[in-house]
C-alpha cells in the first residue's frame, strides 16, 4: 500500500469543516500523492481545516469547482456528503474518471474483517460498546467515528486485528462503487431522516441496504426486531440473520458470542460501559434540577425516546431545549410527546423549530418560549426550574444553522451549564477549562 498512490494526480471533491476531509487529505499526501483540494466555501470558511494541512505541499481550489480538475486527474475522491448528482461528477463520468470515497478505499485495501454497524440513531453508541465488549479479549481498531476518516486508520490495521467501522447512509452509499459489504453487519434502527438531501425515504434505506446488500452466506447481518423497517430487510439478506431487541447491549452480547467471548466478560464490559458524550449525558445537578446533554439527538424519534428514558413515570418535569435545522422531517409525534410531558419548550432559532411550534399551534399550546442562542436558553430553563426537573437539551433537529455540528451545540450547552453553576463568564470559563470542555 505504500506506493498504491505514489504520484497519481487525485482530486478530493470536498475538504469540509469536520476533520474527516482534513484526515482523508492526511492519508493521500502521506502516500506521496499529487493532490487538488477543491471545496466550495471559501478560504476564510476553511482556516481551521487548511491550518492542519500547512505542512503538505497541496494545490486549492477554494470557492468554486473547475471542470478541468475532474477531467485532468487519475482519481476523484469526493466527500460522502457530495450528492451524487453533482454536474462535476457528471463531468468526470463522462471522461471516463474514477470516482471512490475514503469508506470504499478503506474496504478494498482493509486486510482485517470488518464489523459495520449502521442506524438512523444509536450506531454511535452500539459501536462503541461492541468495541468495548470485544477489546478485552481481541485486537480490534475503533474506526469511522464522526468527525474523522477511516484512511486515518488503516496503516494500523493488521491480518489478525478486527475492524468496528461505524457507517453513515453517506458511507453506505460509496460501497456500490466497490460492491463490498461487511462480514459482520448491524442495523440498529431506521426512522425518516436525511429527508433534506435524500428524495424520500425508499432512497434512504436503499443506501443503509449496502451494509448487507453484498454479503455471502459466510457473512452476519444482525437486526433490530423492535423496528418496523429492519424486521422487513431479513427478506432481502442472503446472509445468516440474527434478531436482537435493539438496545446497544443486546447487539453488544450477540457480537460478543459470535467471538466466543465467555458470558462473565461480556457483563463486565456492559456493566462498566459509560455511556457516549451528548447521549442523554448528565452534565450538571444545580439546586436538585439536572441539566442533561442530548444533542446527538437529531432527528424527532430519538428526542422522544429521550423524554421517555428520562421521565418514565412522572409527568411536566422536563423543560426541553429543543428545535434548529430540519431535515424535512414530521413533527407530529413530537407535539403530541410535548403536549403530554413537557413543562416548557425552549425553541433556539430555525426552520424545525417553527415546523415544531405549528404542530403544537394547532392544540393551543402555549408554554413556549423562543431565545436566540444557547446562552439565554440555559438562563430561560433556569429561571423556569424548579427542584426535581430536568433541563433536557434534546433538538430533534440538526445544527447547522448556529453551530458547526451537533458537538458544538452540546458544548455549548455544557458551557452556559457550567457557567450557570460557577457564574462564570464564558471567557473565564474558557480561561479555566478549555475550549471545548
Amino acid at each position: 500500500m505504500k506506493n498504491l498512490f505514489r504520484n497519481k494526480r487525485i482530486t478530493i471533491m470536498g475538504l469540509g469543516l469536520h476533520g474527516g476531509g482534513v484526515g482523508a487529505v492526511k492519508f493521500f499526501a502521506q502516500q506521496g500523492a499529487k493532490l487538488l483540494v477543491t471545496d466550495l466555501r471559501k478560504r476564510r470558511e476553511l482556516k481551521e481545516s487548511l491550518e492542519k494541512l500547512k505542512e503538505f505541499n497541496i494545490k486549492y481550489v477554494l470557492g468554486k469547482h473547475r471542470k478541468q480538475d475532474f477531467i485532468n486527474t487519475d482519481l476523484i475522491v469526493k466527500n460522502p456528503a457530495v450528492p451524487n448528482d453533482s454536474p462535476f461528477l457528471k463531468i468526470a463520468k463522462m471522461h471516463s474518471i474514477p470516482i471512490t470515497t475514503d469508506v470504499a478505499i478503506f474496504f478494498k485495501l482493509c486486510k482485517a474483517p470488518i464489523i459495520g454497524i449502521t442506524g438512523t440513531k444509536g450506531k454511535s453508541t452500539t459501536t462503541s460498546l461492541i468495541a468495548h465488549i470485544l477489546k478485552s479479549r481481541k485486537n480490534i481498531i475503533l474506526s469511522g467515528i464522526p468527525n474523522t476518516s477511516v484512511l486515518e486508520d488503516l496503516p494500523k490495521v493488521k491480518k489478525n486485528d478486527i475492524v468496528i467501522l461505524e457507517l453513515s447512509s453517506w458511507d453506505l452509499n460509496s460501497l456500490k462503487y466497490i460492491k463490498k459489504s461487511p462480514h459482520i453487519s448491524v442495523i440498529t434502527n431506521i426512522f425518516p431522516d436525511h429527508l433534506n438531501t435524500y428524495k424520500n425515504i425508499k432512497e434512504y434505506i436503499n443506501d443503509k441496504k449496502n451494509i448487507f446488500r453484498y454479503q455471502t452466506k459466510k457473512d452476519i447481518l444482525i437486526l433490530n426486531s423492535n423496528n418496523g423497517f429492519t424486521k422487513e430487510l431479513k427478506k432481502e439478506a442472503t446472509s445468516k440473520t440474527y434478531f436482537y431487541d435493539g438496545t446497544p447491549q443486546g447487539a453488544g452480547k450477540i457480537i460478543g458470542k459470535l467471538y466466543k467471548i465467555p458470558d462473565k466478560y461480556i457483563s463486565k464490559a456492559i456493566n462498566s460501559f459509560k455511556g457516549l458524550k451528548g447521549r442523554l449525558e448528565l452534565i450538571k445537578e444545580i439546586k436538585k434540577i439536572k441539566f442533561i446533554n442530548d444533542t446527538c439527538a437529531t432527528i424527532p424519534e430519538a428526542t422522544i425516546y429521550g423524554i421517555n428514558r428520562i421521565s418514565k413515570n412522572s409527568l411536566n418535569n422536563i423543560i426541553l431545549i429543543a428545535g434548529g435545522k430540519d431535515k424535512k422531517l414530521n413533527f407530529k409525534k413530537l407535539a403530541d410527546t410535548i403536549l403530554k410531558r413537557i413543562k416548557l419548550l425552549i425553541l433556539l432559532p430555525g426552520d424545525a423549530s417553527e415546523k415544531i411550534k405549528k404542530e403544537l399551534n394547532k392544540n393551543n399550546y402555549s408554554k413556549i418560549k423562543e431565545c436566540k442562542n444557547m446562552k439565554s436558553a440555559v438562563r430561560i430553563a433556569y429561571k423556569n426550574a424548579e427542584p426535581g426537573d430536568f433541563v433536557l437539551l434534546s433538538p430533534a433537529s440538526a445544527s447547522f444553522n448556529l453551530f458547526k455540528n451537533a458537538y458544538e451545540r452540546g458544548n455549548e450547552f455544557d458551557k452556559e451549564v457550567f457557567c450557570l453553576a460557577n457564574r462564570l463568564t464564558p471567557l473565564s470559563y474558557q480561561q479555566r477549562c478549555g475550549k471545548n470542555k
